[in-house]
């Protein structure tokens, strides 16, 4: 049985460690805001970027004149996966929910006997997929020295993704995330972004049924939008992604400060109990002593 100094020591102690969950519940509620908006901010330009893209694919068909981007390989032998999670923890389940997500999806791949390159955006995410498919990864993004994610960061990861498709490294390219849909929902998500099928993008996007007249050519815009349109849904889901970790963390804190309240109340009633015990004793031995004299 622990002493009272144990004891005493024990409760300052989930005191002092409730005061930090606290703490960091208030911060990330206040950056959820942000983030939130942030999020909900960049939905109508992807949405609307899928539109106009669907538009051209529609108008140019199964042309010659369509890029590879959308028209792909021609081939599925090789995929590309991108994993996007936090760079911190104490955010709940949230980093190992798209980890598995995404390992279900390697496995099932390798099972068929495709084969996987991984790309890792955050640390966690790294982390947890390094200890089954080390090898498979071939490069990490590191983000934390980032405090307010931009379009340039998306930017640099959609230029590696088509330089490496440039290159004949991968036939198919699918982006993991987590969509944020409230504090205690984040719905781990795959979208593939190369090929860019018309159907695909049809399905993300509204309006795709108009009809345009382009200048120039629909397939020199398709050429150039296309780049864009990968770094667009790079950037969105990071922004998704920064929404739902804080969602996750604030939930998570609040959660641990509540934990720690409940054991403060178990640990002070062994504590008073232990310490009645104690003074019973010796009153105890007061009085027996008192009464042998």
């Amino acid at each position: 049985m622990p002493s009272l100094k144990d004891l005493k020591n024990r409760i300052a102690s989930v005191k002092a460690t409730q005061k930090i969950t606290k703490a960091m519940k208030m911060v990330a509620a206040a950056k959820l805001r942000r983030a939130q908006e942030a999020a909900e901010a960049a939905r109508p330009y992807s949405q609307r970027m899928a539109a106009v893209l669907a538009n051209i694919a529609q108008a140019v068909g199964a042309d010659d004149s369509a890029p590879r981007l959308m028209t792909g390989t021609g081939r599925d032998d090789t995929h590309l996966v991108i994993v996007c999670t936090a760079e911190r923890g104490l955010c709940g389940g949230f980093n190992s929910q798209i980890a598995r997500f995404a390992r279900d999806h390697v496995r099932k791949l390798l099972a068929q006997g495709k084969t996987v390159k991984i790309i890792c955006v955050g640390k966690k995410g790294f982390d947890m997929l390094r200890r089954d498919f080390a090898s498979l990864i071939i490069d990490r993004v590191d983000l934390r020295e980032v405090k307010k994610i931009g379009f340039e960061n998306a930017d640099r990861i959609g230029h590696k993704v088509i330089e490496l498709f440039d290159n004949g490294e991968f036939d198919i390219c699918t982006l993991f995330y987590s969509e944020f849909k409230s504090v205690i929902s984040q719905i781990p998500t795959a979208q593939q972004l190369i090929p860019a099928s018309a159907g695909e993008v049809a399905a993300e996007g509204e309006g795709a049924s108009a009809i345009y007249e382009y200048e120039p050519e629909a397939g020199a815009i398709l050429s150039d939008l296309i780049p864009r349109n990968i770094s667009v849904q790079i950037f969105r889901a990071l922004l998704e992604n920064v929404a739902g970790e804080m969602g996750a963390k604030m939930s998570a804190m609040d959660n641990a400060t509540r934990n720690a309240g409940e054991m403060i109340d178990k640990l002070t009633l062994s504590y008073n109990r232990q310490r009645q015990a104690q003074i019973t004793k010796e009153l105890i031995e007061i009085i027996s002593g008192a009464e042998a004299l």
